[in-house]
């Protein structure tokens, strides 16, 4: 007789042989049993886990003779064509292959006749979402208003692709993957029945590459036995199945928490040298990663795809790596899985994911800067660094301008505020430095500081309103003195005014008085005293000395201008 490869010699017969789909045999055991059979069914899910052999289990079980039964008894005529693949009435059709929409309509039109001997006529259509638009078109008509002996069993990897218009007139079972420790006893059992010697460790290797597909797994076990005559090693499972011992991955993951390129590099060039597939290595470190962040939550360690031994090990990792770093790691290592997936050097990007997540330990978090618990060195700003020292010596070098007619004073004006922008008050505060009064002042101390009362104040108004702090920092002077904050502001600049005649402005204002000062203090605003304008005389003689001034007639020449005022220039 000839020799019947594992996967189809272990093909499920009745619904108890079926494995990991629980909840989806339960519901069709019943619908069988009470007589609650829809005209439709659609069954989803990756390949390889029962959804063709559940499908041909429910035909049996609704054709049997001894039936309909939950469970077919595989030993009646109607049962064993159907096992066979000879049954007339179960039709078995590759939409892969019959995606044409006169194959569709040819097949509808036949449908319409009753069973040859059977009690339903069943159509399994397996792949249904290679069909075509128009040969989907050509089933919806029948799907919906089905004969009374006729039942669909659909099956797709792809239940995304199917027409909602085909979903919402059937039933949808999702078949799941087969977990790891039930896809592993599971091999362990036919492995003992076709007496192949294989450990534990094997096993779960074989499971784990299966990735939840019993079809895949069980012809992994029976190429590996072919292999080894009927005897199956770890090293053996390990070096064919492209398998990586997960000790290289714990390697990889406490380099990378303890930021050592060193070793990341290693551990590449050890994986080229192997010859492994690197797009491989990173899906199975991504999911290895995985597991470290399910460990630092608290996860089951029965519930973890791997060994307790290597689940213990890794938990002391994630324990020393932390929840944060590891979830910063994946977040990155996400964003480069397609560079990793799609480069033609994938050895290289690689290596450039592992060496950048090995950078993560170097960040600082922005909530340790925000809460003042990382110490940055403050920059200093431009008022507060010393001057160049060659700028400085000329500076000393030059005398002061005695008057007006200085080349100096010519054609310059003095500082002056835009209209609604007062001028900023001279003091600069450090960049890095914190206004809040510290513990040892009090709300309302007095530290015989002016700059400090005045910075406590400022700190008072912007923790209720930044923007009127910001406002009256662009005051030109604040002054404290007999119970009167005193806000001066040029000559007929209203804008500072305007704002503080909110009450909502105002009512901080005054807060912030009384913790600064004292619940008496109040506030006012004053103008500033205008200067007392230059002689006649002087704005004459500046005014002819600024047209006689070589560079200023230059000036005047190219765009054709007059000088009409001339303001004294400040060194200072």
């Amino acid at each position: 007789m000839a020799y019947q490869v594992l996967a189809r010699k272990w093909r499920p017969q009745d619904f108890s042989e079926v494995i990991g789909q629980e909840a989806v045999v339960t519901a069709l055991r019943n619908a069988v049993a009470e007589q609650r059979i829809a005209h439709a069914y659609l069954f989803s899910g990756i390949r390889g886990v029962g959804k063709t052999s559940v499908a041909r289990i429910l035909a049996k079980g609704l054709n049997c003779e001894r039936g309909p039964a939950a469970e077919p008894c595989n030993d009646c005529g109607s049962c064993r064509e159907i096992t066979a693949g000879s049954s007339f009435d179960v039709i078995e059709v590759d939409a892969a292959t019959y995606s044409k929409v006169e194959q569709v309509r040819e097949l509808t039109e036949s449908l319409k006749y009753g069973p040859a001997h059977a009690r339903f006529k069943v159509v399994i259509l397996d792949e249904i979402h290679r069909l075509s638009r128009q040969a989907f078109d050509a089933l919806l008509k029948i799907v919906e208003e089905p004969p009374d002996h006729l039942v669909f069993i659909f099956a797709t990897t792809e239940s995304d692709a199917v027409p909602a218009t085909i979903l919402s007139r059937c039933q949808e079972f999702r078949f799941r993957r087969v977990p790891l420790d039930e896809l592993a006893l599971y091999l362990d059992t036919v492995a003992k029945r076709e007496k192949i010697s294989v450990g534990p460790s094997a096993l779960r290797i074989i499971a784990q590459a299966g990735d939840g597909s019993v079809r895949d797994a069980i012809a992994l076990l029976d190429q590996l036995a072919t292999f080894g005559s009927g005897s199956i090693d770890d090293g053996d499972a390990v070096r064919l199945l492209g398998g990586l011992d997960q000790r290289v991955f714990r390697d990889v993951l406490t380099a990378i928490g303890a930021g050592d390129r060193k070793a990341i590099a290693d551990i590449t060039m050890q994986i080229e040298e192997q010859g492994w597939d690197p797009r491989f290595v990173f899906g199975e470190f991504l999911s290895y990663c995985q597991m470290a962040l399910h460990l630092c939550l608290g996860a089951d360690l029965e519930r973890l795809e791997t060994t307790r031994e290597e689940a213990d090990a890794l938990a002391a990792v994630a324990k020393t790596i932390g929840y944060e770093q590891i979830l910063r790691t994946l977040n990155l290592l996400l964003q480069s899985e397609m560079a990793v997936r799609r480069s033609e050097s994938a050895a290289l990007a690689l290596e450039i994911a592992w060496l950048r997540a090995a950078e993560l330990p170097k960040l600082v978090a922005i909530e340790t800067l925000l809460a003042g618990n990382t110490q940055v060195s403050p920059v200093s700003p431009v008022s507060e660094r010393p001057p160049v020292p060659e700028l400085q010596a000329k500076r000393s070098a030059s005398p002061a301008p005695k008057s007006p007619k200085s080349p100096k004073s010519v054609n310059k004006k003095a500082p002056t505020a835009a209209p609604g922008r007062p001028l900023r008050q001279a003091t600069a505060t450090p960049s890095g430095s914190d206004p809040t009064p510290s513990p040892g002042d009090g709300a309302g101390g007095d530290s015989g500081d002016p700059s400090d009362e005045r910075a406590r104040f400022l700190a008072a108004v912007g923790r209720n309103r930044q923007a009127l702090a910001a406002h009256l920092s662009g005051a030109n002077s604040l002054t404290y003195s007999a119970g009167v904050l005193r806000i001066s502001v040029p000559p007929g600049d209203g804008w500072l005014r305007d704002r503080l005649d909110r009450a909502a402005n105002r009512q901080v204002l005054e807060d912030a008085l009384a913790a600064t000062w004292n619940t008496d203090a109040r506030w006012e605003i004053v103008e500033e005293d205008v200067p007392e304008p230059e002689s006649k005389s002087a704005v004459v003689e500046a005014s002819e000395a600024a047209q006689m001034d070589p560079r200023v007639q230059t000036v005047l020449a190219i765009f054709g201008g007059s000088v009409e005022a001339v303001e004294p220039h400040n060194e200072t």
